[in-house]
């Protein structure tokens, strides 16, 4: 369904299955799991496994308040806007700004790790870091080209994605899982060999996994290009976060049961290990080409949803530069130059890979998702203490506090555990790097905010017009506005 837009409105033609690919491959199974597992079996053993429906459970409370708050609220920019009505427009406005600065780091980091799987498929088997910078370019530059010209070529990889994640995940897993066991279930109990788990190392794999559970939020930011947002919005968030979290259980468990003692914590890539030791060295290139794909979709997905809350906050006038950056190309109706300027963010960023830096910019990454979602869910939680009302088509009803506080427990844990410095041998600025670069963010967005405190104020004052594109939803044809 396609429905007429105003010159500068968004064009709202995505339905439940479009805002569900969306999330689908920005969470993705594939970049959850090849990012995740070296790192998590390495520290805690097979035993690991149990980090993933820990952090799946924490991130489903998440993902249940912020659907009632898109439920509530389905508008462009989804953090930033639940932020904003629940407590105010500063407070909106830094939630939006950590999220963004997140979520450019976010979209550097797929197109970096996927050069290194598309670095085979094009014959350079041993790519050099300038090799795999350019690489990662190019993956952004078609990410690019693909948010900033075409609506059908977003919706396009999404569905290719989600095509190559079953096969890549599931036919796979299911193949292992049949015909190459070479551990019995009690490894993730156990251990294989000597590979036992702790506490400390349980932990550390929570901070870990908490990586791969990120990004559902993505379906609430094109809630003014969803038809029927409140009701296909929340759906699409919880509906992405589930799916994905049980692909990855199913996925994870297979290779652990799979994987030979041997080259158990031995391999920097215990996934293309484990895969070519029991299905041949064959597998490898069609493999590579599944992982890139899965890459690719997820640097695409997550430039759509950054560039969402850029417009969101330019339409706003809440950023320097807000009349370019809120302008839509004309017959897309995307918001071409607020995608840009996600590019032009992420490249410094890719320059920066291969040096101890961009360890901790990948630890911002997980750290800084976490602190964004914060900000919405303690949001949701503050204006039910208030009796403010925060329900929509969706409602917890008589459990909507109890699963707020939780969310909000499960969260405060999760930013401790991930900022905690417990990195054995790493260089201080690593072990403390999330609290570093979360201090810089704010500090830059203080800086930042001086330039827009008289806009916020304004909207902070409801008898003030203000200058968001009107102060409300342009609706359906049908629907009344949403204020």
């Amino acid at each position: 369904m396609e429905t007429s837009v105003r010159a500068n409105e968004l064009k709202r033609d995505f339905g439940l299955w479009s805002a569900f690919a969306l999330a689908f491959a920005f969470i993705s199974p594939i970049i959850g799991l090849y990012t995740i597992f070296a790192p998590s079996i390495s520290t805690a053993g097979p035993g690991f496994w149990w980090a993933i429906p820990i952090v799946l459970l924490g991130q489903l409370l998440v993902a249940v308040v912020m659907a009632e708050a898109a439920s509530r609220w389905p508008l462009v920019g989804g953090v930033y806007q639940w932020s904003r009505r629940l407590i105010g427009a500063r407070y909106g406005w830094f939630a939006g700004w950590v999220y963004i600065c997140t979520l450019v780091v976010a979209t550097a980091t797929p197109a970096y790790v996927g050069a290194s799987f598309l670095a085979p498929l094009v014959g350079i088997h041993d790519p050099s870091s300038a090799q795999l910078i350019v690489l990662s370019l190019v993956i952004l530059a078609a990410a690019t080209a693909i948010n900033a010209l075409n609506r059908m070529g977003l919706r396009l990889i999404t569905v290719v994605s989600i095509s190559a994640e079953v096969l890549g995940s599931l036919v796979i897993g299911t193949i292992l899982l049949l015909f190459y066991r070479e551990n019995s279930l009690s490894a993730i109990f156990d251990g294989i060999g000597d590979s036992g788990v702790t506490t400390p190392n349980m932990l550390a794999a929570m901070a870990i996994v908490g990586w791969a559970f990120v990004g559902f939020e993505s379906a609430g930011s094109v809630a003014e290009e969803t038809v029927d947002a409140s009701r296909t919005a929340p759906k699409a968030i919880i509906l992405s976060l589930l799916i994905v979290g049980l692909v990855v259980m199913y996925s994870a468990l297979a290779l652990i049961l799979a994987i030979p003692e041997h080259s158990l914590g031995k391999s920097s890539d215990p996934i293309t290990g484990t895969l070519s030791a029991q299905l041949g060295s064959g597998i490898t290139k069609p493999l590579f080409a599944i992982v890139v794909i899965g890459f690719m979709a997820g640097t695409v997905a997550g430039q759509a949803s950054v560039s969402r809350v850029i417009y969101a906050l330019a339409r706003d006038e809440l950023l320097p530069g807000h009349r370019a950056m809120s302008r839509l190309s004309r017959r897309q109706q995307l918001p071409w130059i607020a995608v840009l300027i996600v590019t032009l963010g992420a490249v410094p960023l890719l320059l920066l890979t291969g040096t101890d830096l961009s360890v901790t910019l990948f630890n911002l990454a997980i750290g800084g998702f976490y602190v964004a979602f914060a900000f919405p869910v303690g949001g949701m939680l503050i204006a039910r203490l208030r009796g403010q009302d925060t329900a929509g088509p969706l409602s917890l009803g008589k459990y909507g506090l109890a699963i707020n506080v939780a969310a909000v427990a499960w969260l405060a844990f999760e930013i401790v555990n991930i900022t905690w410095p417990r990195h054995d041998g790493a260089s201080w600025y690593q072990n403390w790097s999330v609290t570093i670069m979360l201090v810089v963010i704010f500090t830059g967005g203080a800086v930042t905010y001086r330039f827009v405190r008289d806009v916020v104020k304004q909207l902070d004052q409801p008898s003030t017009p203000v200058p968001e594109a009107q102060a409300q939803i342009h609706p359906e044809p049908g629907k009344k506005a949403l204020k």
